[in-house]
């Protein structure tokens, strides 16, 4: 009698095992670029209550990650301004290249893409065990006269380019 727990409790740790569970899912990302290239990226994710452990005894840390994914992409150190257990926010220094000619200035937004994370990702071992996904529901691009580009569910957004008059 005393041996039904245990068996229930195997029993669903095994189910647990195969079952492929829900992992990191990036709800938002926001990127508010200022009249002189820099940006201020927000990230909203749901991490599972493990990953929050994780996170909670520093095993992990999305912040850092995103930094990471930033930092790589620019010559001035990337700065992490918030972290929660359910957003991140980092500022980007030279995040999109100014042009300027013919009395006008042109904004590019350079492409941003998950699709490493993605594939760094699919080499764990664990792998088939979660299912991350780096692709935000909802990216919202917003230049420095308050024009917004959104674009819904994609791992990638191309460069975006867009005259700023001053």
């Amino acid at each position: 009698m005393k041996q039904t727990p245990l068996i229930l409790l195997c029993l669903v740790l095994c189910i647990c095992a195969v079952m492929p569970a829900q992992a990191f899912v990036a709800k938002s990302l926001t990127i508010t670029l200022a009249p002189n290239g820099d940006a201020e990226i927000d990230m909203q994710y749901e991490l599972t209550f493990v990953e929050q452990t994780a996170v909670f005894l520093r095993i992990a840390d999305p912040a850092e990650e995103l930094k990471s994914a930033f930092d790589s992409n620019s010559d001035k150190p990337v700065t992490v301004t918030k972290a929660t257990s359910s957003s991140a926010t980092v500022l980007v220094p030279s995040f999109a290249t100014i042009y300027e000619g013919n009395g006008k200035n042109t904004i590019v937004t350079p492409t941003v893409s998950f699709e490493k994370a993605q594939a760094v990702m699919n080499n764990y071992w664990f792998a088939p065990l979660v299912n991350p996904d780096f692709s935000p529901a909802v990216t919202t691009v917003i230049f420095p006269d308050g024009f917004r580009s959104t674009f819904d569910n994609v791992l990638s957004i191309p460069p975006i380019s867009r005259p700023v008059f001053h």
